[in-house]
């Protein structure tokens, strides 16, 4: 009998969460803030390397005058996070408006100790996406989007979070160095960045930053046509298949989990077709449990069709870019996966400038040479538990 009980009480139990998300979701694209910049100028400098993003970005945030503001999915309790903390901190007593906003799960490590420590120095301190009741769906709608703006003139972001991973000390010896791609704009484009930041600020804090020049002087025009283009669950799809449908060449997509949609899969099969050269870059090594056996029955279909899917070897790739032929290469937060899709927060720039996508696709030719080409054999050979995971993670796909 207990057995039966038990089986009850785990079927009521999944179909609470099932309804849970349906619902969460569809109350979370009713809700949802659709937001549309047009093209910027701005001059964008690329990071490839924690270490020096982070030198750069730390300098420049000491050499402020009258604001920082910071969004990141994960600050971590290191001493790379306490660092930055304490930079912070240090701005703030010096009299200058400092607001960090944190995902409550991303950044649960910061303690509450830390958090008072700062807001007693004068930094505002908020959480976004808090878990809520009535739809525990806010347990996985996550902001994964990563913002800096200085004094509101110079803006950083990608895909860095902030942690000694992202340092290239990684605990896990086999997921260091970390390879990942990060932006520093000067620009038209900064504007878009901080009303991002304000956007999601009053979410998290519900405190509004009003629309002064201190937080939003007059840009100068940069060298480098972008976009900037936030996204709330919706509209990745369509766009990355108008993008794909449009190439002629080559497409190039460098992601740590590799999910597409029915429709991305179709875009990507259709551009086998015509002859484009398809290159997907994904880690060798994951950092989380089936992502990368999920992946295995999408290159299947892929890679008999032509494409060339390459998995990094050297460290963790959690790289986000997506190029395609000369004119248009896209860097952002967006993983190429149903999560970034349909449930987080992300923010991506679009660039549309052929010499810094040559700058780019250097470092990407890199990470080629750092990988090893995935077979059609590779994939017919794998062992009982791979299908396992392979099979459970399709069934999660938006989850992971």
């Amino acid at each position: 009998m207990w057995w039966i009980i038990i089986i009850g009480i785990l079927f009521i139990a999944a179909a609470w969460v099932a309804v849970d998300f349906k619902l969460g979701r569809q109350h979370f694209i009713r809700t949802r803030m659709k937001r549309d910049y047009p093209v910027r100028e701005s001059d964008i400098r690329l990071f490839s390397r924690g270490p020096d993003l982070f030198d750069t970005m730390f300098k420049e945030m000491k050499m402020a005058t009258s604001s920082i503001h910071v969004l990141f999915y994960i600050v971590q309790d290191d001493h790379l996070g306490f660092r930055f903390m304490d930079l912070l901190m240090e701005k703030a007593r010096e009299g200058l408006e400092v607001r960090l906003l944190m995902d409550q799960l991303g950044s649960f490590s910061v303690s509450k100790s830390k958090v008072r420590e700062m807001k007693d120095a004068g930094v505002e301190v908020a959480f976004t996406q808090k878990v809520r009741l009535p739809y525990l769906f806010s347990s996985q709608q996550r902001n994964h989007r990563k913002i800096t703006v200085i004094d509101g003139v110079i803006a950083y972001m990608g895909g860095y979070n902030v942690g000694k991973e992202y340092i290239d000390e990684n605990d896990k010896p086999e997921l260091s160095p970390w390879r990942d791609y990060h932006l520093r704009i000067e620009g038209e484009g900064v504007h878009d960045l901080q009303t991002e930041f304000t956007i999601d600020w009053y979410r998290g804090s519900r405190k509004q930053i009003e629309d002064d020049p201190k937080y939003f002087p007059e840009p100068e025009k940069g060298l480098i046509k972008h976009r900037i283009f936030p996204t709330e669950g919706v509209n990745i799809e369509d766009f990355f298949r108008e993008f794909i449908d449009e190439a002629k060449e080559e497409i190039i997509i460098g992601t740590p989990y590799f999910i597409p949609t029915p429709i991305l899969m179709d875009a990507l099969c259709r551009a086998l077709d015509r002859g484009v050269d398809v290159s997907i870059i994904v880690p060798d090594n994951a950092d989380h449990m089936i992502v990368k056996e999920t992946a295995f029955p999408y290159f299947r279909e892929l890679i008999p069709k032509g494409a060339k899917v390459y998995q990094f070897l050297n460290g963790f790739y959690h790289a986000k870019i997506l190029v395609i032929d000369d004119h248009f290469c896209d860097i952002g937060t967006a993983n190429f996966d149903q999560r970034s899709f349909f449930i987080n927060l992300e923010l991506n720039n679009l660039i549309f400038d052929k010499a810094f996508i040559g700058t780019l696709k250097k470092e990407i030719a890199k990470d080629m040479m750092e990988s090893d080409l995935l077979s059609a054999e590779d994939l017919s050979n794998v062992s009982v538990m791979t299908r396992i995971k392979e099979k459970i993670g399709g069934a999660i796909s938006i989850l992971l």
